[in-house]
């Protein structure tokens, strides 16, 4: 599963430290290195199901690490067009290389590829992320 490659441009953010890449008429979807911190391995991803018409907000897997276990939602509403098989098949810590950005989790077909409502641009991803790591001394 080598051939995707992120155009930047095209690149969003949920609040949920999930990404989507748009690219034309599908997007790969993702999560941010943010989101895995603490994890120092996945040791299994499980997905919610092989495809279908998701709903933004559906669950589409569960990765685990020991007692831990975060979910991977859809970021807007769209079809599962496939899975990234180098997950299924033991490949599950390419997640954690590449600060996130690179090994995406699903691939969608977009109910409406132009809508970017409540979605983030990387920018504001990052100031949103560093205004959430601020520590608050008194």
């Amino acid at each position: 599963m080598k051939e995707y490659k992120s155009i930047k441009e095209n690149l969003f953010y949920t609040k949920d430290h999930e990404w989507i890449d748009f690219q034309r008429t599908t997007a790969y979807l993702g999560v941010s290195a943010f989101k895995l911190i603490g994890f120092r391995e996945i040791q299994q991803v499980i997905f919610s199901s092989q495809s279908g018409v998701k709903n933004k907000g559906d669950l589409i897997a569960i990765i685990k690490y020991k007692d831990y276990h975060i979910e991977v939602n859809m970021p807007v509403d769209g079809k599962l067009l496939r899975l990234n098989t180098d997950l299924i098949f033991g490949e599950q810590n390419l997640l954690l290389q590449d600060n996130g950005n690179s090994c995406w989790i699903a691939q969608i077909i977009p109910s409406q590829p132009d809508e970017r409502k409540d979605l983030l641009l990387p920018m504001q991803y990052q100031r949103n992320t560093e205004i959430t790591n601020v520590k608050i001394t008194s």
